[in-house]
């Protein structure tokens, strides 16, 4: 029965809201939620985005609801690339990208209306092509980096940097469609 519970997006991203709504979900509330996001010692990547998207999950009020939650971690080994703090760093990110493969590891977690959170990781492989430096200046002066991990959106203009993928498209913008809607059905959520 649709509509049984309302849905809300614990996050502010304008893109998981656009990917939601490509397979006709639209949440009831949009409320991001504050928490800690350090990386703790010796955690992986794909812990790192699987926690955190759990711990959202957790956090958000809505005492009835689905809750959805998700996290991005672009990693190059186990280095984090996390939100780039200005330009230079969001330069640097790109220099660090350039000519090389790194994983792009988006953790999603659903907790349905009696508590219960169902959680997964989702893994994409992404290779940029050598980039130079006044691709990368232009890239930087266009502010497409701004609140993205890795410095870059693969949706904008940084998808011409990119020369393969090996895994979810959508994952790599920040929301894995299918295993989304799967989490989301797997507890009771009909759209």
């Amino acid at each position: 029965m649709p509509g049984s519970a309302p849905l809300i997006l614990a996050s502010a991203s304008p893109r998981r809201l656009e990917l939601l709504a490509q397979i006709g979900i639209v949440p009831d509330r949009v409320s991001p939620t504050d928490i800690d996001e350090t990386r703790r010692k010796d955690e992986s990547p794909r812990e790192l985005a699987l926690r955190l998207a759990r711990e959202k999950a957790a956090a958000c009020p809505g005492e009835g609801a689905y809750v959805l939650a998700a996290d991005t971690v672009v990693a190059l080994g186990q280095r984090n690339l996390e939100k780039a703090a200005d330009e230079a760093e969001a330069a640097a990110f790109l220099r660090l990208l350039s000519g090389r493969a790194h994983q792009c590891i988006t953790g999603v977690a659903v907790r349905a209306p009696d508590g219960r959170i169902a959680s997964r990781a989702v893994l994409a492989r992404v290779k940029m092509k050598r980039l130079t430096q006044a691709e990368i200046a232009a890239y930087v002066a266009g502010g497409d980096w701004k609140g993205k991990a890795g410095g870059y959106g693969i949706q904008g203009a940084a998808g011409a940097f990119v020369t393969s993928i090996n895994g979810s498209y959508t994952a790599i913008v920040g929301l894995p469609l299918y295993e989304t809607k799967s989490l989301l059905e797997g507890l009771g959520y009909r759209a």
